[in-house]
């Protein structure tokens, strides 16, 4: 059995993307992996090249400005990995995940598992939303718990939407849920842990992706980015992949969390409390029909 992972990334490090350790924590897992890289401001290939791993395929692509709204270009960049792929299964982060070194062997399990049942498409990952540093989470509605990271290749599955998730494609244009495992190995999502300028920054520039260029004007300011326009965060004492040791060490801002600034309406402050009584989320959407391990 043949794994391939895919990602894709462009201007790396001008948005502090550590798409280096992503791809870095992939290899051990995989045969191949394909990196889709953009039309690149910074030296962002150069580093993908200066890693001088034999695993990896360097997909150069233009990121197409017809495709920007709805997400739909990050799509088909995930898209372009999921062709070159030559793998049975394929595994997919986009440049801001990253896995811990220790969830190796948990990933090749339940895939080794699920290859051997045909039902099943594909492998479920629960993720961590780091935001405003490194020692907070969101674990709110407004966050996904779990998304497909890992599926077989050849079953006509695609990036769905903006690339958070996938479905399979056989005619229906919504495409069909796939039907996957749980694993316990988890997605450690870094999305919102940078410097509040170099947020705005990032924040600014990627609504035009999916937003209208009337409402980009309307909307986007120049005001700091604040951490704490939120509805919920959570600490996190946990341990973090070794590959983030430097970008963990190197952090040059500091965040203080101020819960009595939440944002988080009445209905959704009465369901967080249900679901930490309960821990189950009451009408959580599910990009996937989950099937137990038998």
């Amino acid at each position: 059995m043949i794994i391939t992972g895919f990602t894709y990334v462009r201007n790396g490090f001008e948005y502090q993307y550590p798409f280096i350790e992503s791809i870095k924590s992939l290899l051990p897992i995989v045969d191949e992996l394909i990196v889709v890289v953009g039309d690149s401001r910074d030296r962002t290939r150069r580093a993908i090249e200066e890693l001088g791993e034999v695993k990896i395929k360097i997909i150069d692509s233009i990121w197409d400005p017809s495709l920007r709204i709805g997400g739909k270009l990050f799509a088909e960049q995930a898209n372009i990995g999921i062709r070159k792929a030559t793998g049975d299964w394929l595994i997919h982060l986009q440049a801001d995940e990253v896995l811990m070194e220790s969830s190796r062997d948990e990933i090749l399990e339940c895939i080794k598992y699920a290859d051997s049942k045909d039902e099943i498409d594909g492998v479920l990952f629960p993720f961590l939303h780091f935001w405003g540093d490194y020692n907070h989470i969101r674990n709110t509605r407004r966050t996904h718990r779990f998304e497909i990271r890992a599926f077989k290749n050849h079953r006509k599955i695609l990036s769905y939407r903006d690339s958070q998730g996938f479905r399979k494609y056989t005619g229906n244009r919504n495409g069909k849920k796939l039907k996957v495992i749980k694993t316990k190995a988890k997605v450690f999502h870094y999305s919102y842990s940078r410097h509040p300028k170099l947020m705005k920054k990032k924040s600014n520039y990627f609504k035009r992706f999916w937003h209208s260029d009337n409402w980009i004007e309307r909307e986007t300011n120049n005001n700091p980015f604040d951490f704490n326009l939120v509805d919920k965060l959570e600490i996190y004492n946990g341990h973090h992949p070794k590959f983030m040791k430097n970008a963990i060490k190197n952090k040059d801002w500091h965040f203080h969390y101020n819960p009595s600034t939440s944002n988080m309406k009445l209905k959704d402050r009465v369901l967080y409390a249900i679901e930490k009584l309960t821990r189950h989320r009451l009408f959580e959407y599910k990009n996937y029909i989950l099937i137990k391990r038998s």
